[in-house]
């Protein structure tokens, strides 16, 4: 396991343990049960009890100055505000200029075009492998002479390991863009965008996909002039690694209108192997052999590399719009680069773990499934999440970090909250929803200019009414800190 003992890290664990004993500390009394009354009144008409609600409310800069509490170490689901460990770990342990690499090989002979052998693409885990980019990398191979594949395409995907995933295990909805599993060669976020165009004058639906792919066929759904409503329940879709055919009806009145969706039953190396081969006819190529998982062999040739975009790009995308599949790619690049490929969930983990423990911040109650919070089982408690955010204030990568969390009333997830109140744009507030959490964790920077760590956790069946009793507690702290 790697170790941190640099002199500002030993500064940086004797402020967690000031920290940590500063949330251990009696509530203050000014506050009912160590919550602000407008929270405690919130709460109350939401139904749902503080013994369900975690917060913590401490100074940033110092640790010591603690507002407010309630059950710090207690440990809760914190739904997407896990995100916030697995991207300040990945930030600290991999540094703000990583990057992930793809590469393509070739294992044979190149001549006029031609390539009588097979094309590897090398995935890096690349979490931003969106279409734009992978059509560049596929135009850099066009322009390296290769034309006519006349062997297979492989698909090495070695770089984190294989496991068995179920996309409907999470809440039974395994279509839904957010169930879909991490890979080492992961390709749009593993998703397909379906584009629908009302034609009242023809009478049809015209339907179009992102990304296109070979062989995929769309039965378009009905044209109907009822009410828009449910329009995706009405589509009826029937998805599989052949084509899209919608059973349904699509009303008039919708306009047109896209829907992400996870296609569960066609494995990545279908998807990723369709794409490929209709995007290389589209760039003049032409491919005669089958779809392949392998690994590069010894023999091949490297003949394009391409980079993701840097970490703190990537994480602003994770924490702005709360992306689960990238920061599972996240972790297990954590496992990955820290304890040898393949890259697994289990040695992520411990990576974690150890990289907490160094700081010396307590792992008690601590549970990492798979870094997003898209989980039944990860959980956390509120003082190890405003240690990590103290943490995360006083280091030198503070303004990568904070920038990648929602700016309250502004954009991401926080965009719609509390637009007309004076803590609109003087927060950044990650968000985590489950059917039965709500949380949110981050800074506000109150009108005395102070910045505090905010953590507001809830579990219990009345969650979705806490949002009041969070809301509450920004404003209150804005005005109050």
């Amino acid at each position: 396991m790697f170790r941190f003992s640099s002199p500002a890290l030993r500064r940086l664990s004797l402020s967690s343990f000031t920290l940590a004993v500063a949330l251990l500390a009696p509530a203050s009394p000014l506050f009912a049960q160590g919550l602000p009354p407008p929270v405690v009144g919130a709460l109350r008409v939401a139904h749902i009890p503080q013994q369900n609600t975690g917060v913590v409310v401490v100074d940033a800069e110092s640790g010591k100055r603690l507002l407010a509490s309630s059950n710090v170490g207690q440990p809760f689901n914190p739904a997407s505000v896990m995100k916030l460990v697995t991207t300040d770990a990945a930030l600290e342990i991999l540094g703000p200029t990583y990057t992930w690499k793809t590469q393509a090989y070739i294992d044979g002979s190149l001549a006029g075009g031609v390539l009588n052998g097979d094309l590897i693409l090398k995935g890096g885990g690349d979490p931003k492998l969106v279409l734009e980019n992978f059509w560049l990398f596929l135009r850099q191979l066009r322009a390296r002479g290769i034309k006519d594949i006349r062997g297979n395409l492989v698909l090495d995907r070695s770089y984190f390991a294989e496991s068995s995933y179920d996309p409907s295990q999470f809440d039974g909805d395994p279509q839904k863009p957010y169930n879909a599993g991490p890979d080492a060669l992961l390709l749009n976020y593993r998703t397909q965008a379906f584009r629908f165009e009302p034609d009242a004058a023809a009478g049809v639906v015209n339907v179009s996909m992102d990304p296109p792919m070979a062989g995929f066929t769309i039965t378009p759904p009905r044209l109907s002039q009822e009410p828009c409503g449910d329009w995706q329940g009405k589509l009826m879709l029937n998805n599989d690694l052949n084509g899209a055919s919608f059973g349904g009806t699509y009303a008039a009145d919708c306009g047109p209108r896209v829907w992400y969706v996870h296609p569960y039953r066609m494995n990545n190396a279908q998807y990723v192997g369709a794409s490929f081969v209709q995007m290389w006819a589209e760039l003049g190529g032409s491919f005669s052999g089958r779809v392949v998982n392998g690994v590069v062999t010894p023999s091949a040739r490297l003949m394009v590399e391409v980079q993701s975009p840097t970490l703190p790009e990537v994480i602003r995308d994770i924490n702005k719009y709360s992306n689960n599949v990238m920061a599972r790619q996240v972790l297990l690049t954590l496992g990955a680069e820290m304890t040898g490929q393949p890259g697994d969930t289990v040695n992520a983990a411990r990576v974690v773990r150890g990289w907490l423990n160094d700081k010396g911040i307590d792992t008690n109650g601590l549970a990492i499934e798979n870094g997003a919070g898209l989980s039944r089982v990860e959980r956390v408690t509120p003082s190890l999440l405003a240690s990590v955010l103290v943490q995360a204030y006083r280091s030198p990568l503070m303004p990568e970090f904070v920038s990648s969390l929602p700016l309250v009333g502004y954009d991401g997830t926080m965009r719609r909250r509390l637009k007309t109140q004076s803590v609109a744009g003087q927060a950044h507030i990650k968000t985590g929803t489950l059917n039965d959490v709500r949380s949110i964790a981050g800074y506000v920077q109150a009108a005395s200019g102070k910045t505090y760590v905010v953590v507001f956790l809830i579990n219990h069946a009345a969650a979705p009414n806490g949002q009041k009793a969070q809301d509450a507690l920004l404003q209150w702290v804005y005005e109050n800190g």
